[in-house]
């Protein structure tokens, strides 16, 4: 297997400006609520071995039980998450995994029942963001468990 590019020093610029859009993206309230559910199960859908150990240790720092870690693979037939949680799980498959039908009625009628409008809107944008971070993980091979220590998640102690 050869050598990636480091798309950080390459495209610096707009690698920049991604963290930034991310940074943005995670100042809101429902983005912190719900951020390790969905970038964890977006990095599953989307294959991206970084990102799952990524998410996977910073949830664990952050508190998440590692049993709805395990059962978010199967999170529908899973007792452990909440409608809010479910909802906003069904919202991130269907956003990451877009058929050419788009997003269902039904399925943003049953977000307006559990999401405002807003939480909807900003909870998408998590979706975006994670989604282009899975890409370029994918795409550049990064290795999982090598910026751990730059991001301080050698302290889950996971290996």
């Amino acid at each position: 297997m050869s050598q990636r590019i480091d798309y950080f020093k390459v495209a610096h610029d707009a690698s920049r400006k991604l963290m930034e859009f991310n940074a943005t993206v995670h100042k809101k309230a429902v983005v912190n609520e719900l951020a390790h559910l969905i970038t964890l199960r977006a990095s599953q859908l989307n294959g991206c071995a970084f990102c799952v150990d990524m998410h996977s240790k910073e949830a664990k720092l952050h508190g998440e039980r590692e049993l709805r870690l395990y059962h978010l693979p199967v999170w529908r037939e899973s007792p452990l998450f909440s409608e809010r949680e479910r909802v906003a799980l069904e919202w991130t498959e269907a956003l990451t995994q877009l058929t050419p039908a788009g997003i269902s009625d039904d399925l943003y009628a049953r977000a307006l029942q559990h999401l405002t409008e807003e939480e909807i809107a900003d909870i998408s944008m998590l979706v975006v963001a994670i989604n282009g971070w899975n890409r370029l993980g994918i795409a550049f091979r990064a290795v999982p468990g090598s910026a751990d220590k730059a991001f301080g998640l050698d302290k889950a102690n996971l290996s």
